[in-house]
């Protein structure tokens, strides 16, 4: 199979069709590029096909052909295609192509099933399922998310995810790993973020091979320049000189498209001001549209894109009749809003009508940047605010996109003049609203090949630097249970989001207790947004988990927003529409969509024990053979030179659970889950019946007058670390440390530090504790199924301590010098392999 019938096959196209890739598109697939098998930026003007470009020539170099794989991969080619996007309403989009890609040449797979899967990454419950894409890290699949959610995951820090899940989703964004950002104009703060992460990958060691590509039509390398790295050593790919020549390409590259200002100017961003620009906007749009094709209308906030579509809604009989005779006889156009403030299935019904067919009417698309790149529409028409040239020269390319007006006179672009005025620049720059317009100055055409190249500075946002990015390792809040706030280095301040979504749950959503949220339930809003709509709202109708607590506590407007965050606001508060979106001034009830069946593990709380609480009961032994034998199967399809210490830390991973203060709360649990009593032994998991729920973990051990003794946020983990490493007589070499560490690390919630948590019981006469382990707790003899004996063993926590102890170094030191020798990649990976056998090996014993 060529490379060409590998193409049209994707398109559904037969073999000896005249369909086609460009020849860019081909050298991409079969070509090196300075001795690599990919550049590292591909620029290419609009609508040529980009998206298709990159991921069928991934396919191709990852050895799959139609039916399957008939190639042996590409060593240089990641088995994880990450397509990183700045605007949720490219995502869906891409995701639809992909999985039609895949469809069409038959290896369209679940995870799972040794084919290729496609996944979302964009908020909500199912991204962090169990048996989700991180289960499977040696398959190959595309991850297609927003930069909001892939970066904050590649910084340790995942939004709109339990905590927990951070180590695992960083390990497989940064090891094997092919990250492709594209439309980088709209990236913001995101763009030096991505370049100083492929700067850290070129710097720490990795367990596998990882890439970055950069795409854009309007890309400038200096962009791609930062601190550590020098962007003019990085491989260009793009349209040869002959083939700009070809008529396929000249037609759309030579697109007509007549380039005038609009009639009509944003002079001030004030509220008073607004009504008449709108209004203005609005009758020089009737007055422009032609019946039967597309006008699309661009601007530059939400907000005003929702005061323009109001303005251009269907004018009643009353209105008509005050209308000047210009517009009082046109008939309406079918109207559609476009941005990014609506829930998915929301959204998903408005872009849905941009591919049906344009009615006698025509159609008025009002949009905002999330229409500017990625959507694949075009227009006869296009008004758009004025933005950076960056962004125009994509708006533009929603106009006469394929040359498809050009038989008939072309198409109609007007631009919209911005003041000098920062408020009304938002949320641009005012110099990069003076340097577009300067080049606008003079220019009649928007046609590809007349526009001036991009030569804008780089605008200038926050760059991690190692040390900081070294630091997000550690996932423990600090003393005053915060994180670090990554949001500088993934968002522009002003475009910062919090995630909301509605529910009917009376007076408290923890009676009974609301699950987390799906995706399509979750609607995205800035931080600017979210707290205009905060003010409004009474006590008690917006809240926030509290992974520590356990449950929703209320969230005020004088509390603290943090980007990332999700909120659980009450359906009768308003703030949505199903026609505008987000709108603090909308006071009507908002319909909550259907809630997903399964969401426990968004909620997880530092107590949860969902994975040790599930319907069929495991003994200790069993499950520690499980888990060792799936550590064996990754080990051989991912082989490292850390393998045996990833085997061995899956041996011992949950021999903590030996502890009387787990085994108690284990048996209480069953004995109400299931209505009957664990046998004798050691457990690892307790079952159910179902129905009937094992309720809230407990941890106690009891005296021998019965009274019992609350361990509240025991961690088996810890207790199974410790006894570790007094088998090997607290010994400090890197291997043993690095046991230790994987079993402590295996849930993610013991990793670098190691301190009490707030309402943990003292330990009595002044001994250690944390993490409901005590000083001098003896973990019981146990047997391994293959007869190797643990003998019993005295727990110690004198490496809680800095400095050296009669346990070697402490905690800290020896895993900051884990961090230091293997770097954070590997360690992450090597963690990460240990929690994925301990997942696999859990759903096979229940299945």
């Amino acid at each position: 199979m060529t490379f060409d019938d590998f193409f049209r096959c994707a398109f559904g196209r037969q073999t000896g069709d005249d369909f086609k890739p460009f020849e860019y598109q081909r050298r991409l697939a079969e070509e090196k590029f300075d001795g690599h098998s990919w550049p590292d930026l591909l620029n290419v003007p609009t609508g040529m096909g980009k998206t298709a470009a990159v991921v069928l020539a991934w396919l191709w170099k990852r050895g799959w052909r139609q039916g399957g794989r008939a190639q042996p991969p590409d060593q240089q080619t990641p088995r994880r295609l990450v397509y990183c996007l700045p605007m949720r309403v490219l995502v869906e989009q891409t995701h639809q192509n992909v999985q039609g890609w895949l469809e069409n040449l038959g290896i369209l797979g679940e995870s799972g099933e040794g084919k290729v899967s496609v996944h979302l990454l964009m908020g909500g419950s199912e991204d962090v399922a169990q048996a989700t894409w991180a289960e499977y890290p040696e398959e190959d699949m595309v991850l297609i998310g927003t930069q909001d959610m892939l970066l904050s995951r590649a910084l340790m820090r995942g939004y709109g995810m339990s905590r927990y899940q951070w180590p695992v989703h960083f390990a497989w964004l940064h090891n094997d790993a092919f990250w492709v950002f594209d439309e980088v104009q709209l990236m913001g703060p995101g763009l030096p973020t991505s370049v100083q992460l492929e700067a850290f990958r070129r710097h720490f060691s990795l367990a596998r091979t990882s890439r970055s590509l950069w795409v854009s039509a309007t890309l400038s390398r200096d962009w791609l320049t930062t601190v550590d790295l020098d962007a003019h050593a990085l491989a260009v790919h793009g349209l040869s000189e002959e083939e700009r020549q070809s008529p396929a390409v000249r037609q759309r590259i030579q697109a007509t498209k007549h380039l005038r200002r609009a009639g009509v100017s944003l002079s001030s961003a004030a509220k008073k001001d607004l009504p008449e620009y709108v209004q203005t906007l609005a009758q020089q749009i009737r007055a422009i549209h032609k019946p039967g094709s597309t006008t699309l209308v661009i601007v530059n906030t939400v907000e005003r894109a929702q005061a323009v579509y109001r303005a251009l809604r269907p004018i009643s009989p009353a209105d008509k009749r005050k209308q000047t005779p210009a517009f009082s006889g046109q008939l309406e156009a079918e109207l559609i809003l476009i941005h990014s403030r609506f829930r998915g299935p929301d959204r998903r019904a408005q872009e849905a009508k941009l591919s049906a067919p344009v009615s006698e009417q025509g159609r008025i698309v009002v949009a905002t940047q999330a229409i500017e790149a990625g959507v694949d529409m075009t227009c006869r028409t296009l008004f758009a605010e004025l933005a950076p040239w960056s962004s125009l020269v994509q708006r533009f390319g929603r106009c006469n996109r394929y040359g498809e007006c050009n038989d008939s006179g072309g198409a109609d672009i007007y631009w919209i003049d911005i003041a000098d005025d920062k408020d009304a620049a938002q949320p641009y720059a005012m110099e990069a609203l003076a340097a577009a317009r300067g080049k606008l100055q003079n220019l009649t055409s928007a046609s590809p090949d007349d526009l001036p190249p991009t030569d804008e500075a780089a605008p200038l946002h926050p760059v991690i630097r190692r040390k900081d990015f070294l630091d997000l390792f550690n996932t423990d809040p600090d003393l005053s249970g915060f994180d670090v706030d990554i949001a500088p280095y993934v968002r522009d301040a002003d475009d910062a989001d919090v995630l909301i979504f509605w529910r009917n749950f009376g007076d408290d959503p923890n009676e009974p207790l609301q699950s987390g949220p799906g995706r399509d339930e979750l609607c995205r809003a800035g931080l600017g947004a979210a707290r205009e709509l905060l003010k409004r709202l009474e006590y008690g109708q917006a809240w926030r988990w509290d992974p520590l607590a356990r449950r929703w506590q209320v969230q005020t407007e004088n509390d603290r927003l943090r980007p990332g965050m999700t909120l659980l606001l009450a359906a009768e508060a308003g703030g949505y529409g199903l026609e505008l979106g987000l709108s603090a001034d909308l006071k009507t009830p908002v319909p909550p969509i259907a809630q997903p069946a399964a969401v426990e593990e968004a909620l997880e709380a530092y107590d949860d024990e969902h994975r040790s609480l599930l319907e069929k009961p495991v003994a200790l032994p069993v499950h520690l053979a499980d888990v060792e034998s799936e550590a064996r199967v990754l080990c051989q399809a991912l082989p490292s030179a850390h393998c045996d210490a990833i085997i061995r830390a899956a041996r011992w991973h949950d021999l903590g659970k030996a502890h009387e203060a787990f085994q108690n709360m284990l048996r209480a649990a069953h004995e109400r889950a299931a209505g009957e009593r664990l046998g004798d032994g050691f457990w690892a998991k307790a079952g159910g019946r179902p129905g009937r729920k094992p309720g809230r973990p407990r941890y106690f051990l009891r005296r021998p007058d019965g009274e019992e003794i609350e361990r509240p946020h025991f961690r088996h983990e810890l207790a199974s670390a410790l006894a570790w490493l007094a088998t090997q007589n607290h010994a400090a070499d890197e291997t043993t440390n690095l046991i230790a560490y994987l079993i402590a690390a295996h849930h993610g919630k013991v990793r670098l530090s190691l301190r009490a948590l707030p309402e943990e019981k003292e330990a009595p006469d002044g001994c250690l504790f944390a993490r409901g382990v005590w000083e001098g707790d003896v973990l019981p003899e146990m047997q391994f199924s293959d007869g190797e004996t643990v003998p019993a063993c005295t727990l110690r926590l004198d490496l809680m301590k800095l400095g050296e102890s009669p346990q070697g170094p402490s905690w800290t030191t020896r895993t900051r010098r884990l961090l230091n020798a293997l770097g954070p990649f590997k360690l992450a990976w090597c963690e990460a392999l240990v929690r994925v056998a301990d997942w696999r090996a859990s759903r096979k014993e229940q299945a």
